[in-house]
């Protein structure tokens, strides 16, 4: 759908002509897992996004109807926030009530608002999905409410959000380059100050693909937090040793070595994550500003063997993408990017070689999981705006895209799609990757 037909659907529900907002996607080339230790990361925005169409009203509700799922969210904002785990509230709801709640709480006084949501961005697969939902949910909530709003503090809220509201304890990551994205960039983020420095992304001899495993877990959000905890114990035991050390961040690789004896054995492998993952992500950093792609690749695959291993956030599938991209001609790194525990991979390829990496990949994953995995090339794009014109606007979505998902007896879950094509003969259709 394009924002004219977008537009076209919002009037037959709301009867007013909306404005448009839109924030981004996420992939991160490397510092998994570091951001909540107030390490570095190294993502970029990408050109899969969340658009957001909406209208003032003039009371205080905010309804809110998601094309992807075919589902409306009415809350008041007049009115106290109700039980925030409801079984029969869309999934999505806390992110959409929560931004709202924790905006109104910052002291942004927002009017009620029509809304209808639409997104490129597949739910589970670590692009971010639920940080480009928050960002473009407030920030199209500010502006319809004539409030201006930092990027920063819309990053911060996002990040509240879903800690409150969604029950996942995040870094600043997702919602920081959702915001501050730059086309062709990435950003070299430190995640204790908030600052970042764009690195520049030579797209001419290389791209980057992700890919979508299709395999996703029940336990990522509870194992998520149970990560941040364990790393927040070593910071409490570590800090006997050095005050200075008030997080992961301040403990230097040598500095490690001395002290892993003190450190109970799962503790020590997550501490020993962090530490060197936040080494090679500045490597990275300096190695794509000199254009060394074949350096940056190397980190990935060093990135995600320390996330197989020592953070044991990986899964097989996972792992198999990875093995399987390392062995085709024309890939400079692969690695799991995302919570973990399922997702996609994030690989950096040989221009020339793309669709010849696309269709081996695929082929060779399906043979050994049955599962038909989803690839796409990605662009670092802007981060979150309005779209004041239309034509600005030139990709498409499917009209009723409806993202569905079967539960395996081990906790695992297979994601697939049904849709109402748009040819023009009309007609509906499903792609199942099961």
């Amino acid at each position: 759908m394009n924002l004219a037909r977008l537009q076209e659907t919002f009037i037959d529900l709301f009867g007013e002509t909306p404005r448009f907002f839109r924030a981004p996607g996420r992939i991160n080339l490397i510092g998994e897992h570091t951001d909540y230790n107030d390490g570095f990361v190294l993502p970029a925005a990408i050109d899969k996004q969340t658009v957001v169409a909406a209208c003032p009203r003039n009371d205080r509700k905010v309804i809110v109807h998601s094309l992807n799922f075919d589902q409306t969210v009415e809350f008041d904002l007049s009115e106290a926030p109700g039980k925030r785990k409801k079984a029969s509230n869309p999934s999505w709801q806390g992110y959409v009530e929560g931004t709202a709640r924790v905006l109104e709480a910052e002291g942004f006084k927002l009017s009620g608002a029509n809304m209808l949501v639409l997104s490129d961005i597949t739910l589970g697969a670590g692009l971010s999905s639920s940080a480009a939902l928050e960002l473009a949910i407030g920030f199209a909530l500010t502006q319809i409410s004539g409030h201006s709003i930092d990027k920063l503090k819309l990053a911060q809220i996002g990040q509240r959000a879903e800690h409150e509201y969604a029950g996942t304890r995040c870094g600043i990551m997702d919602q920081y380059v959702s915001a501050f994205g730059k086309a062709d960039h990435a950003l070299l983020l430190d995640c204790r100050s908030m600052t970042s420095k764009s690195v520049p992304i030579d797209a001419t001899a290389s791209s980057i693909v992700v890919c979508e495993s299709k395999v996703g877990h029940e336990l990522a959000v509870s194992e998520y937090n149970k990560r941040r905890a364990e790393c927040e114990r070593a910071v409490q035991i570590l800090h006997k040793f050095d005050p200075d050390f008030t997080s992961l961040r301040d403990v230097p690789v040598e500095m490690f070595d001395k002290l892993a004896p003190h450190l109970p054995e799962a503790i020590r492998r997550r501490v020993k994550h962090v530490v060197t993952e936040n080494e090679r992500t500045r490597e990275a950093a300096l190695a794509l500003k000199k254009g060394d792609i074949t350096k940056v690749g190397e980190l990935m695959y060093s990135s995600h063997k320390s996330l197989k291993d020592d953070y044991a956030v990986s899964c097989r599938e996972l792992d198999l993408l990875v093995d399987i991209a390392r062995s085709i001609d024309g890939t400079f790194g692969a690695r799991m990017t995302g919570g973990g525990f399922g997702g996609c991979t994030v690989n950096i390829i040989e221009k020339d070689l793309v669709e010849y990496f696309k269709q081996t990949l695929g082929r060779r994953y399906r043979e050994e999981t049955g599962i038909i995995p989803s690839l796409h090339v990605v662009n670092a794009s802007g981060g979150v705006s309005e779209i004041k014109d239309l034509t600005e606007r030139k990709k498409t979505f499917s009209l009723g895209m409806r993202q569905k998902r079967t539960t395996l007896p081990d906790g695992r879950y297979l994601l697939y799609y049904s849709f109402d094509s748009e040819k023009e003969k009309g007609g509906s259709s499903e792609t199942s990757h099961v």
